[in-house]
């Protein structure tokens, strides 16, 4: 009886010294990831994976090199001083060089943010036009195809077989009889359900089709987690389709009886269309999930060419943020325009799940003056998502923040400063497409454009209803903060 207790204490101990094994390996490979590799993380994420590593070691640590990077670019140390002085962009039309448009170019602050991000410049363009309804979405998108000549690409995250799908699905067999040259890329993850068929038909047809980061390739690399949720069709590298649509039903018609989501896109003729191709290029490369960090790079940033001012023309800007940015570009954007916004800030958003320093930000505008009105679907297509969002939109109605719930589904994304410029495109306000996912937004600088964005915000309010924030019961509460914490994962 002695020696049986003896092996099994023995036994008991060595279990218990191996687990802590388990557990401190499982940590240091998590600190080398995170801190030799400059894969700087939200404190929420930190948080969960330390704690997923003590608690749960066997399942975390696997998990961990699946979905584990964030990043592949370390971040360059700029200083301040190397960047070119106001003046020096007074080629380009930009504030103080007198030439006509210029009120409509970036503001001071933004244009040196965003090229200390290492971003492409704000460039003019030919025509802007905005679609609000999916019938009109749907018309331009279309026309957008038909008028390529040489090559289109198209980037999605969703592709439906349904009556949206065959639509494109005939525009770009059109292209291919044409000549043009046609490449088609949509996300592994966001493209689960469409059919391998179609996929194939379409290739059928002449079409170069991709998979970003297809699941069966890439296991090993670490980069499930990192999807590509940007959303553009460019024709010739002239003309840009994009905005916050994928290609499905939902987006443009409805489906099973429902009205179609609200939702935003826009039509840009010019240079942007240029950048958005690159943009294009960059993630084609990257799509097979076998990334080299010295070889994976953003387009690179290139100075619009100085061109003489004419009536018409519209200053806008192509800002990416990603995984294959060292920084969080849109998160530091957005984070900088609240301490720098005087009168307003508007925000239109399918899903709200701010980082703590955004959130903070955000409260700290309400608190000096500036007016802070957020617009959300009342009940989203991700429930999760709704639960989530609920502490941040109560501390926000605390520090006096107009909150207004859409009935139906709003998927448009929007952002508008002062009423003096706006960003549109695929971006949500939550950690996840902030941090984790290739996104990106168009910023437009144009009195006309910001105009008609505020108009179209104004229209859709008056069908939505003011939040009423309610005190939550202790065990909604608990719920709430775990599925804020995951959610940065989720």
């Amino acid at each position: 009886m002695d020696l049986l207790t003896f092996h099994m204490t023995t036994l008991a101990l060595l279990s218990g010294l191996g687990h802590s094994i388990v557990v401190i390996a499982s940590l240091l490979v998590y600190m080398v990831a995170t801190r030799i590799g400059q894969q700087r993380r939200h404190p929420s994420a930190a948080l969960a994976w330390v704690v997923a590593m003590i608690a749960f070691p066997y399942g975390a640590l696997p998990l961990f090199l699946l979905i584990g990077s964030r990043k592949f670019l370390r971040p360059v140390q700029r200083h301040p001083a190397a960047l070119p002085a106001p003046q020096a962009w007074g080629d380009q039309g930009y504030p103080g060089d007198g030439s006509e448009g210029a009120g409509a170019a970036p503001p001071e602050w933004v244009a040196r943010l965003l090229r200390a991000l290492d971003l492409p410049e704000a460039m003019r363009n030919t025509r802007v036009e905005f679609q609000s309804s999916g019938e009109e979405a749907l018309t331009a998108l279309l026309k957008t195809i038909d008028s390529a000549h040489d090559q289109l690409v198209l980037s999605t995250y969703v592709l439906a077989a349904d009556a949206t799908g065959e639509q494109v699905a005939q525009a770009l067999q059109r292209c291919v009889a044409r000549g043009v040259r046609v490449r088609v890329l949509i996300d592994a993850i966001g493209s689960l359900q469409t059919p391998r068929t179609l996929l194939r038909d379409w290739r059928g047809m002449g079409i170069v089709v991709r998979r970003f980061m297809p699941l069966l390739h890439n296991p090993l690399y670490g980069r499930l987690n990192l999807r590509n949720h940007r959303k553009l069709v460019v024709a010739d590298g002239h003309l840009l389709w994009s905005g916050g649509r994928n290609l499905a039903d939902e987006y443009f018609v409805g489906k099973n009886g429902a009205p179609p989501w609200v939702d935003l896109g826009f039509v840009v003729e010019g240079p942007l269309a240029a950048q958005a191709l690159a943009q294009f290029d960059t993630d084609w490369r990257a799509a097979p999930g076998r990334i080299h960090r010295k070889k994976h790079r953003a387009p690179a940033v290139v100075r619009p060419a100085a061109l003489p001012p004419a009536p018409g023309q519209t200053w806008t800007q192509w800002i990416p943020s990603g995984p294959d940015h060292a920084d969080d570009t849109l998160h530091a954007l957005l984070l900088s325009a609240a301490f720098q916004a005087r009168e307003s800030i508007v925000a239109v958003t399918p899903y709200f799940v701010p980082d703590d320093a955004l959130l903070a930000a955000w409260t700290l505008a309400c608190r000096r003056g500036v007016r802070l009105r957020l617009l959300l679907p009342r009940r989203s297509n991700h429930r999760l998502a709704d639960w989530a969002r609920e502490r941040a939109l109560r501390q926000l109605a605390q520090a006096g923040a107009e909150i207004h719930l859409l009935p139906g589904m709003l998927h448009a994304k929007c952002v508008l400063i002062d009423g003096e410029w706006a960003l549109s495109g695929s971006l949500n306000l939550d950690a996840r497409s902030l941090f984790l996912n290739y996104e990106a937004m168009t910023a437009f600088y144009g009195q006309a454009e910001v105009q008609w964005l505020q108009e179209w915000h104004e229209a859709l309010l008056a069908g939505a209803d003011p939040y009423v924030p309610r005190r939550p019961s202790w065990p909604r509460d608990i719920f709430e903060g775990m599925v804020r914490t995951v959610g940065f994962q989720l």
